[in-house]
């Protein structure tokens, strides 16, 4: 493996990301954790003595992901960025303080607000999910200021979103690996008791495209699950869909990415 200096992971308190940076600093890289709130960084208390640093911020609130990208450029230059957290089923729109809906301000806005904010680094990695499939449509209402609430529709859009940030940056900045990662259904606290797939893979593609230099996890502009490139939605591939949706991202959060 290369040696990966820093890597900060959002939503490291539990499920995926605290076991991706268990795994990560267990090799010996320094990574920088994430809490949303200082209550939630406690339970960070048994990797943070090993950690690079510990960041804190509630990525359903814009300031405060714009606060926690100052918070990570402070520390350094990641070399990668696994952008993890994110909510499921949010059973009201449940508006932000910008009054965005929550699903789409912590699994889409956040991940785009942050990726702009951060000094770039080599390797990004964006959390999707085999739902992204059922996203595809209209990008006319993406913040549910019309519709009707519907979570699991909210939440397929949110991650389709996040699947086409991660191939619009392959596309757009050569420089970066930017790929996407389907966990699985897995028994995390979001996925619940009840689901079927496999927890350690559904970490482990993670870190491995976070440090390997093997030729796969050297390559850009992947969907992954479990290790093995996938075919994406085909919204998420198009180039004309994916500016199409950085501009709308543009218009919500205020930055525009390039």
């Amino acid at each position: 493996m290369i040696p990966v200096t820093l890597i900060f992971i959002t939503g490291s308190a539990d499920g995926l990301g605290r076991a991706a940076a268990g795994v990560l600093i267990g090799e010996g890289h320094d990574v920088v954790l994430h809490a949303r709130s200082r209550e939630r960084a406690a339970a960070l208390s048994d990797l943070a003595a090993d950690a690079a640093g510990v960041v804190i911020g509630d990525l359903s609130s814009a300031a405060e992901t714009r606060d926690l990208a100052g918070q990570v450029n402070q520390i350094g230059r990641m070399d990668a960025v696994v952008h993890n957290a994110g909510v499921f089923l949010e059973p009201s729109r449940s508006p932000t303080a910008e009054g965005h809906a929550k699903t789409l301000a912590v699994n889409t806005l956040a991940p785009y607000l942050l990726t702009a904010l951060i000094d770039r680094p080599d390797r990004l990695i964006y959390l999707s999910s085999g739902l992204h499939h059922a996203g595809a449509g209209s990008l006319r209402d993406i913040d549910w200021t019309s519709r009707s609430w519907n979570a699991a529709r909210a939440y397929a859009e949110s991650k389709l979103y996040a699947t086409t940030l991660a191939l619009t940056l392959a596309r757009v900045w050569p420089d970066v690996l930017s790929n996407a990662v389907d966990p699985g259904w897995v028994p995390t606290k979001m996925g619940g008791p009840a689901a079927t797939g496999d927890l350690q893979l559904g970490y482990l593609t993670q870190t491995w495209l976070a440090v390997s230099d093997d030729a796969a996890a050297t390559m850009s502009g992947g969907y992954w699950y479990h290790r093995q490139r996938q075919a994406p939605a085909a919204q998420a591939r198009d180039p004309a869909f994916q500016d199409q949706l950085m501009d709308r991202l543009a218009a919500l959060t205020g930055i525009a990415l390039f």
